[in-house]
């Protein structure tokens, strides 16, 4: 794996207060010698792969990504947190291990992957508004059609009536389209947290509007 773009990122200011594997680390990746350096950035990409890979599987956000498919964003992931990492280098200052510095990185980088990635395949659009998929959604049983019809009719009219545009654009795409996370913090430019936040403040609103209307019981915090 060639490195010459990842030469001349700086080198981190040393800190007596740095533990011993963190200035090891700092130490390699800024050696006037090149095969030093090299070395370096040959194991710190393996401990970046092995986390990507982690954080894949972990996520599990796109069952359709799988086999050597994955394991190329995993690659990818990696090769570009080693390039930040090695920029940014002279902005460490030991508040942390170097290692979980870096995993900042990776998982930024998985992130900005997966999402990028899922707009890439042919077909994927935002809001189809399939609300045909709502009963598997919420897990509703096939069995008793009849008795859960009504409560996704008043369910449907709650996001029409209680929620945001933007709101109901985030909800209608995470909860009824499963749109992953970080497909929509791409689209979108934003972060998972807002998402989250967003889709939370939703569905607190949503539940509230069915107990109002008597199609669920006051309970809990969620639809």
């Amino acid at each position: 794996m060639g490195h010459r773009d990842l030469e001349g990122g700086g080198t981190a200011t040393a800190k007596a207060d740095l533990d011993p594997e963190s200035a090891a680390w700092v130490a390699s990746l800024s050696d006037a010698s090149a095969r030093t350096r090299e070395e370096a950035y040959e194991r710190l990409h393996a401990v970046l792969l092995r986390i990507a890979r982690s954080e894949l599987r972990r996520r599990g956000s796109d069952p359709r990504i799988t086999g050597p498919e994955l394991d190329d964003l995993a690659h990818q992931a990696a090769a570009d947190a080693l390039l930040a990492v090695t920029r940014k280098l002279a902005d460490f200052r030991g508040d942390s291990r170097f290692t979980t510095w870096a995993y900042r990185f990776v998982i930024l980088e998985v992130s900005s992957k997966l999402g990028r990635h899922f707009w890439r395949k042919p077909g994927e659009a935002l809001a189809t508004e399939d609300w045909e998929q709502l009963p598997d959604r919420l897990g509703l049983d096939p069995a008793h059609e009849s008795q859960w019809r009504e409560l996704v009719r008043a369910f449907r009219q709650a996001v029409d009536d209680v929620l945001t545009e933007h709101q109901r654009q985030v909800f209608v795409a995470v909860v009824l389209d499963g749109i992953p996370l970080d497909a929509l913090v791409a689209r979108w430019n934003t972060n998972r947290n807002a998402i989250y936040k967003t889709v939370f403040d939703a569905r607190r609103k949503v539940r509230a509007q069915l107990v109002a209307g008597g199609h669920l019981e006051r309970k809990g915090e969620d639809t």
